[in-house]
């Protein structure tokens, strides 16, 4: 389909209760990029992606995708969901259960042009894998087969922008690792943009090109997903996209994009970053923390931490190690390095983290 445009939003809308919705961002959307709104549950994505849809109103603001304008509320514009010509998939598909899988897809495309797009159809049935389940019905399919479904549904109308609202939420964990991957190459193959509503970080890294981050109905931070992962811009963004240690510390010299940080009386070195204040939060995301024993020499790392195991949980296929080193801090690693380590809770053990994997923000 080749769709682009540049999404431009600044919106503001109550809600009942003390919630608003009050967000404002500008997002290049190329052929198959994927702009992810991020953020924990009653954050207002939702209602963002919803107001996007034109399901429901701004109390004021603007919304335009490329050249049209969707809504403009100084100027008593509105264009209605049907005009916008958008994909929606909700997060619970919406299929109708007394029609074929073929039918709900080409629910989606007007009566008067079906028979000429019934070979675009194929195409896109082809494509989601649903060629052998064209007359079955809704019912008697798996949650993988109905996503792909209402996804097809929802690009039957050959959207300029697709809209999906946590499509992932209700699969189980391998459904969601495998349909992922397949989004993702359908997204691309097909060059639709879309924007998607996900409280899930590997759904972000997966699909996301951009993200927005939304807590409390703001918006945080804009950016890659990677860059938000790694480098939150405050401690509201570091809690929210889950950095598990964030420590007050003080920055008491800096050299060569290197600072050095005081943290509950012991040094780390840590990358710098340029701002004024030299009370700062260090935060360290587990996957970066390396566990040894012995001396602990062995790593490349710039901060070597002796300490005392508190406690060892499943974290899937990993497991979260914590260490007392003067302050508690996690590790991420396999299984197989845990045996290896021999480390079990009282062992003694070495953390290792790179300067470059402890981030600090303004305190």
């Amino acid at each position: 389909m080749n769709q682009r445009g540049t999404l431009q939003v600044s919106i503001s809308r109550k809600l009942p209760g003390a919630f608003s919705l009050d967000v404002a961002f500008t997002s290049e959307m190329g052929p198959g990029n994927v702009l992810v709104v991020f953020g924990p549950s009653g954050s207002g994505k939702t209602t963002l992606l919803r107001c996007l849809a034109g399901l429901e109103s701004v109390d004021q603001g603007v919304i335009e995708f490329g050249e049209t304008v969707w809504c403009h509320t100084e100027n008593r514009l509105l264009i209605g969901p049907q005009q916008r010509n958008i994909g929606y998939v909700p997060q619970d598909y919406a299929l109708f259960p007394h029609l074929s899988v073929r039918r709900n897809v080409e629910y989606g495309i007007p009566r008067s042009v079906r028979e000429r797009e019934r070979g675009w159809v194929d195409q896109l049935i082809s494509v989601l894998g649903l060629g052998h389940l064209q007359q079955s019905l809704p019912g008697g399919i798996s949650g993988g087969q109905r996503q792909r479904v209402a996804l097809a549904r929802a690009l039957a109308r050959r959207p300029r922008l697709l809209l999906l609202d946590e499509p992932l939420s209700a699969l189980d964990a391998p459904t969601r690792a495998s349909l992922r991957v397949e989004l993702r190459h359908t997204l691309r193959e097909l060059a639709v943009p879309a924007v998607l509503v996900t409280h899930d970080w590997e759904d972000t890294l997966t699909l996301g090109d951009q993200m927005i981050l939304v807590a409390g109905g703001r918006l945080l931070q804009n950016g890659p997903p990677l860059d938000i992962l790694t480098r939150p811009e405050n401690l509201t963004v570091a809690s929210v996209v889950g950095v598990e240690t964030i420590l007050p510390g003080r920055r008491v010299s800096r050299e060569r994009g290197i600072a050095e940080v005081h943290v509950e009386g012991l040094r780390l070195w840590a990358a710098d970053l340029d701002f004024p204040d030299d009370d700062v939060f260090v935060c360290i995301r587990a996957e970066n923390v390396t566990l040894e024993i012995g001396s602990g020499t062995r790593s490349s790392a710039r901060n070597h931490l002796p300490g005392t195991v508190l406690s060892i949980v499943a974290a899937g296929p990993l497991v979260r190690v914590t260490v007392d080193v003067g302050f508690k801090v996690q590790a991420l690693v396999s299984r197989q390095a845990l045996e290896d380590l021999e480390l079990g809770i009282g062992s003694q053990a070495v953390v290792g983290i790179k300067a470059t994997a402890i981030h600090l923000v303004p305190r």
